[in-house]
C-alpha cells in the first residue's frame, strides 16, 4: 500500500496558495484493508474513506470507463492493481494530475508543473470529453486563477467546443450547473467563467438568456460600450468590486436579460425590458433550480433598477413605492443588496467605472427616515387597520419629502 497527496491541495501548495485540507489517493489497497486500519468509508459512487485521525479524504486509485451520456455515465474500477499513473490519467487538467509520495517526491507524468509555470489550464487526455462537468470546471478554474494569469490552452478550448457541438453538454443536470456557477460567483473574477463558457459555445446551451444579450445594441449616449452582452459582463465585474455576496453578483449579471428579447425593430431602445427580465429570470430559476434568495434578489433588481437610477426624478410617493417594492422596511439587508447591484449596473459602462452613485445614499436616507415613522394604537385614535395604513403611508411620504428637501438644500449652489 502507498499513499500519495494529489489534486487541488498539491496544486495550490505548488502555487504558494493556502491549503486547508488535503486529498490523498491510496494505491495497492482494498476497502477491507483500509477499514481494518480504522478508515471510515463515505464514498457513494466510488471507494472514499476518511482518515481515522485527520478526517481527510483518501480515495482508492481508480479508473473510469464511459458507459452513457452525462457525468454519471461511468463504470468505476477501483482495485489494488490500478496504478498511480492510471488514476492521474482520468483527471481533468494537468495541474490537477500531480502527486507527491511520502518521501516528498513529485510524480508528474502529464507535465502539470510546466503548465503551472506557464499558467495554462490544459486537459490531461482526450478522456476529458467524457464528462461534461469538466467544461464548467475549466471555466471555474479560469475564473479562480485569472488573478494569477491563467488562461485555457487553445487545444482545450477546441476540445470543449467539440463537446458542446456533440451535445455532451446537453446532459448536464441543474444541480451540477448551479454548484459550479455558485463557486465561480465567489471568485475574484466571475465574469471570466461566463466568458470561457461563451468562447467554447457552452453559454448558449447552459445560459441561453445571457448568450442572447451579445450583439444586442443599446443607446450609445448611455452605453458607450453599446453591446448589451459586453455591458452585462462589465456589470458583473463592477459587482465583484462592490460586494463579495454571490447573490448581489448574480442579480447584477441577470438584471438586463429582457433586452435579449427586445424586438430588433425597437433597437437600440428596450421598452418594457424590466418585466421581460423578471420572466426570464423565473424561467432560468425553474430550469437551474437555484436558491430562492438568489431568485428573489435578481427579480427585484431586474424590476426596479431603472427606478433606482432615476431616483432624483421620482415623486416622493414613488420613492416609497420603490422602497416597499424591495421590502426595505422588513428586510433592510435586502435593500443594501439591491442598491449594490444597481450601483454595479450604473458603473458597468465604458467610462463610468469610477462614477459616483448618489442614488444609493439618497435611497438609504429615505429608507431610514420612513422606517422611523411609527403609529401606535394611541396615535391611531381608534382608527381601523386600513386607515392606520393610509396615515402611515402619508407620514412616510412626508418624511421622505423632508429628507429630500434637506439634501437639496445642502447641495453646493442650492
Amino acid at each position: 500500500m502507498e499513499i500519495f497527496q494529489v489534486g487541488g491541495s498539491l496544486r495550490d501548495e505548488l502555487l504558494g496558495l493556502p491549503v486547508s485540507e488535503r486529498d490523498w489517493v491510496v494505491v495497492g489497497a482494498t476497502p477491507d484493508e483500509l477499514t481494518a486500519l480504522g478508515f471510515r468509508p463515505v464514498g457513494r459512487d466510488f471507494p472514499v474513506f476518511l482518515h481515522p485521525r485527520t478526517g481527510e479524504e483518501h480515495a482508492l486509485a481508480r479508473t473510469e470507463r464511459k458507459t452513457a451520456p452525462g457525468y454519471r455515465g461511468f463504470a468505476i474500477h477501483a482495485a489494488p492493481d490500478v496504478t498511480l499513473e492510471q488514476d492521474l490519467r482520468r483527471r481533468d487538467l494537468t495541474i490537477n494530475a500531480i502527486a507527491r509520495d511520502a518521501r516528498d517526491n513529485i510524480i508528474d507524468p502529464f507535465g502539470g508543473r510546466d503548465d503551472l509555470k506557464a499558467r495554462l489550464l490544459r486537459h490531461v487526455s482526450d478522456a476529458f470529453v467524457e464528462d461534461p462537468v469538466r467544461v464548467l470546471r475549466v471555466a471555474r478554474f479560469a475564473a479562480r486563477f485569472a488573478e494569477l494569469g491563467f488562461t485555457v490552452a487553445p487545444e482545450t478550448t477546441e476540445l470543449m467546443r467539440r463537446m458542446v457541438a456533440s451535445g455532451e453538454c446537453d446532459a448536464l443536470v441543474a444541480e451540477r450547473v448551479w454548484a459550479e456557477t455558485e463557486k465561480a460567483l465567489g471568485t475574484a473574477h466571475p465574469q471570466v467563467y461566463f466568458r470561457v463558457l461563451r468562447e467554447c459555445g457552452a453559454l448558449a446551451v447552459i445560459f441561453p438568456e445571457i448568450e442572447r444579450l451579445h450583439g444586442v445594441p443599446q443607446p450609445e449616449r448611455w452605453h458607450p460600450e453599446i453591446d448589451t452582452g459586453v455591458h452585462t459582463f462589465m456589470v458583473l465585474e463592477q459587482a465583484t468590486h462592490l460586494s463579495q455576496d454571490p447573490r448581489v453578483r448574480f442579480a447584477a449579471l441577470v438584471h438586463d436579460l429582457g433586452k435579449g428579447a427586445t424586438p430588433p425593430a425597437q433597437w437600440p431602445s428596450h421598452p418594457g425590458h424590466e418585466e421581460r427580465s423578471v420572466k426570464l429570470i423565473a424561467d432560468m430559476a425553474a430550469r437551474l433550480r437555484f436558491p430562492r434568495d438568489y431568485h428573489e434578489l435578481a427579480r427585484l433588481v431586474a424590476r426596479y433598477h431603472g427606478q433606482c437610477h432615476r431616483y432624483a426624478e421620482l415623486r416622493n410617493a414613488t420613492v416609497l413605492d420603490l422602497l416597499e417594492g424591495v421590502d426595505a422596511f422588513r428586510r433592510p439587508a435586502r435593500l443594501e443588496q439591491f442598491l449594490l447591484a444597481c450601483e454595479a449596473d450604473a458603473r458597468g459602462r465604458t467610462g463610468f467605472e469610477q462614477r459616483a452613485y448618489p442614488q444609493a445614499d439618497g435611497l438609504r436616507e429615505c429608507a431610514r427616515a420612513a422606517a422611523a415613522v411609527r403609529i401606535s394604537a394611541e396615535d391611531g385614535g381608534g382608527m381601523d387597520g386600513e386607515r392606520i395604513r393610509v396615515r402611515l403611508r402619508q407620514e412616510r411620504v412626508a418624511a421622505i419629502a423632508q429628507v429630500r428637501r434637506e439634501n437639496d438644500a445642502a447641495e453646493p449652489g442650492a
